[in-house]
């Protein structure tokens, strides 16, 4: 069963991406040890650096050794590995292990994140305010974003269902969701992005305002249809995600018959297009 309580956040240092966990039980974030050392040193293998850093500090007996706890995070070829990660406390001190000009700029960006993320449990409203700030910088429409946002909303909704209909475990979402896809865009998700190009960025972030309208769509159908209906376990969520992927199917070729044309785009990125 997914835990809750952790929630894989990417942020970003200079335009470099770090993958995190936030933990929300403790408070706490736990950074992948590679990316950060991939700021620090500036190294074009940080993977390696971290290795020879880490059998170092393991001769010295760094406590930080120790400290490290391995999370699945997902890599540039789109699959999750086991990943070492440190606590904030523990990156501190990783920092003093490695000579670098950003050092301080780092532990800046450290606590300035630190303070944002508790800020936002105690105020969700300031979350939703740094995505649409985040996509804005980005360059995407203030429809983009609406739809955007909305589509988080449903999918939460879709899985709040799907919990209560006995799907539990991320594989089991995986395979629902690919039902979903497959049937109103002919692709799974592996697929749609291997069409999009695309591998470590989200989907969603990459589709047209009609592409998410469509996801939006498929997943409200499946939500109200999986409630209407109450299908227990894999087989009969399945053959209801089928139901909802084809609601926004017939929706898609009404559409691409007005417009005369197929509104499933090949492009990596939908920002500054509409």
């Amino acid at each position: 069963m997914k835990d809750k309580k952790l929630v894989t956040i990417n942020n970003l240092f200079e335009g470099k991406e770090i993958r995190s966990i936030w933990d929300s039980e403790k408070e706490e974030y736990y950074f992948s040890v590679v990316d950060v050392v991939g700021v620090l040193s500036d190294s074009n293998i940080p993977r390696n650096y971290w290795s020879d850093l880490k059998r170092k500090l393991k001769k010295e007996g760094s406590e930080i050794i120790e400290s490290c706890i391995l999370f699945k995070l997902k890599s540039s070829d789109g699959k999750s590995y086991f990943t070492d990660t440190l606590d904030m406390k523990g990156i501190l001190r990783l920092i003093e292990s490695i000579p670098s000009r950003k050092a301080e700029p780092f532990k800046l960006w450290l606590a300035q994140l630190g303070k944002e993320r508790i800020d936002e449990i105690y105020d969700p409203e300031k979350a939703v305010s740094r995505a649409i700030t985040y996509y804005q910088r980005k360059g995407y429409s203030n429809k983009w974003i609406e739809e955007r946002l909305t589509s988080i909303i449903d999918r939460n909704r879709l899985t709040n269902v799907w919990q209560e209909n006995e799907i539990k475990n991320n594989y089991e979402y995986a395979i629902l969701t690919d039902e979903i896809y497959r049937e109103w865009s002919g692709m799974k998700s592996s697929e749609y992005k291997k069409f999009k190009n695309i591998k470590k960025e989200s989907l969603r972030d990459n589709m047209t305002d009609i592409e998410v309208a469509l996801v939006n769509l498929s997943e409200v159908a499946t939500k109200e249809l999986a409630k209407k209906k109450k299908p227990y376990g894999l087989e009969e969520n399945k053959k209801i995600a089928k139901q909802g992927g084809h609601v926004a199917f017939l929706a898609k070729e009404e559409l691409e018959d007005k417009l005369g044309e197929k509104v499933i785009s090949n492009k990596s990125n939908s920002k500054k297009t509409f």
